[in-house]
């Protein structure tokens, strides 16, 4: 029971980590990224895709996204997908590849970046503190119901807050590693 509450704890712990690190894969930070927009949603054949599933992504430098779609027949599909999602970036397209000029930021929008990836971290540091309170309430829960003693239910919050703060340093790293990223010039 006390592995079991532990290691589930942890595996929440990294997916929230996880779900951080893809979030900001989406923010602009005035260099070319596949992640920018490989989750963009396309309408193919009816259905919606990630433009990932749909079309190649390249960046031959740094402020440029190319896309190739896997379809020629879908280029127009992925190009208005593009223009009405909020990247606030106007793809170029010439019939067979969909190109991406990422223009650089402004200093105003730079430091609206910042605060929104800020804001993304700190909602990862909650999501952690929740997901500690989870495990310490299954570890009264399992020492009320006999299955750990009273110093293995101690001993489990222990752990449980080791974790917190193990995490809780990842998502300042990878918030630090971003800011840093959106605030070079």
């Amino acid at each position: 029971m006390y592995d079991e509450i532990l290691l589930e704890t942890e595996e929440r712990m990294e997916k929230a980590v996880e779900h951080l690190s893809v979030e900001y894969r989406g923010i602009r930070s005035g260099r070319a990224t596949p992640g920018l927009v490989e989750n963009v949603r396309v309408d193919y054949y009816g259905s919606m895709q990630p433009l990932k599933a749909t079309a190649s992504i390249a960046i031959p430098e740094p402020r440029l996204v190319v896309i190739k779609p896997f379809d020629p027949s879908s280029i127009k599909d992925i190009e208005k997908a593009l223009q009405t999602s909020d990247l606030g970036i106007q793809p170029s397209c010439d019939g067979k590849l969909i190109r991406l000029e990422i223009p650089p930021l402004s200093e105003e929008r730079r430091r609206k970046l910042a605060g929104m990836v800020k804001e993304k971290g700190e909602d990862a540091r909650v999501a952690i503190r929740n997901i500690r309170r989870d495990g310490n309430r299954q570890a009264d829960k399992a020492e009320k119901d006999k299955h750990v003693s009273e110093d293995e239910q101690h001993e489990l919050k222990e752990e449980i807050q080791k974790l917190t703060r193990q995490y809780e340093e990842k998502v300042d790293e990878i918030l630090k590693r971003k800011t840093e990223e959106i605030m070079e010039v």
